[in-house]
């Protein structure tokens, strides 16, 4: 029984699944962004290769 109770109390594991969650949204949010800089990026890269 006494295992039982150590185990429940034990959170550790969920600990490491949070920041798991946390790197998760974080990179989610980081995609478009650098998806949309990109873009913007080779726009600029165009108009000046067209310019020179």
């Amino acid at each position: 029984m006494g295992l039982v109770v150590r185990f429940l109390k034990d959170e550790s594991g969920a600990t490491a699944i949070e920041y798991g969650l946390i790197a998760t949204g974080i990179a989610v949010a980081i995609i478009p962004v650098i998806t949309g800089l990109g873009t913007k990026l080779k726009t600029t890269f165009s108009t000046i290769s067209t310019a020179l």
